[in-house]
């Protein structure tokens, strides 16, 4: 365990649900803020967990760096939502679509790494929220590693996670962390928060499959 963390890098829960709560407007966009500052909190509570989880985090952060760039860069008010970021690098050729480029860092790719890492998570905490006691966290992990980030993953880096997955601490440490209280008042968060981020990412995959940007070397 990550023992006595600073309060502003401590996990939170309540956290993570208000962020993903504001992540959506009327019109179902998805303000890149928002997803960036729910990225922030999830990546605490990768991080709170030791570093079994690193070889993920290390790469979220770095893709939150570049994406925080964007939104406050000259061109910021074009990355208010993640439709706005695809219109705009999509009509002005700031994409590489089908082999690596000019633009390794495009928002778009930087984006869509986030988005299948944000699949595992949702699937992962998930079989959490539905497990009970003697449910084996390392099993539930990489059940929703092979479902979602694995197929994107060289197999150097799935032998790595695999044998992380191994180690993890046991479902009381996983709710500890959460700091919202008893098992019971986890439960009942997780199922506040999970329907929130499965809108956002279906939102998102519906956007990127609509302009053929799922598969972005």
């Amino acid at each position: 365990m990550a023992g006595h963390v600073a309060s502003e890098e401590q996990f939170s829960l309540q956290e993570v649900l208000d962020t993903f709560r504001l992540c959506l407007s009327e019109n179902k966009e998805v303000y890149l803020e928002h997803y960036v500052a729910g990225w922030r909190g999830l990546v605490k509570f990768l991080n709170s967990l030791g570093s079994v989880f690193g070889f993920i985090s290390k790469d979220a952060v770095n893709k939150i760096k570049i994406l925080v760039t964007y939104l406050e860069g000259e061109n910021g008010s074009q990355y208010v939502t993640v439709q706005s970021m695809v219109a705009y690098e999509l009509d002005n050729g700031l994409v590489d679509l089908t082999k690596r480029g000019s633009h390794p860092e495009s928002g778009c790719r930087t984006l869509l790494r986030l988005h299948r890492a944000l699949r595992w998570l949702e699937l992962f905490l998930e079989r959490l929220r539905t497990s009970n006691e003697d449910s084996k966290t390392s099993i539930m992990c990489a059940e929703a590693y092979n479902e979602s980030l694995s197929q994107h993953h060289p197999w150097l880096i799935r032998k790595a996670a695999g044998m992380a997955f191994c180690v993890l601490p046991g479902r009381p440490a996983f709710f500890e962390v959460m700091n919202v209280g008893p098992p019971e008042q986890v439960v009942a968060m997780l199922g506040e928060a999970l329907p929130l981020i499965s809108e956002v990412y279906q939102i998102t995959e519906e956007l990127y499959a609509q302009h053929d940007l799922l598969k972005l070397p």
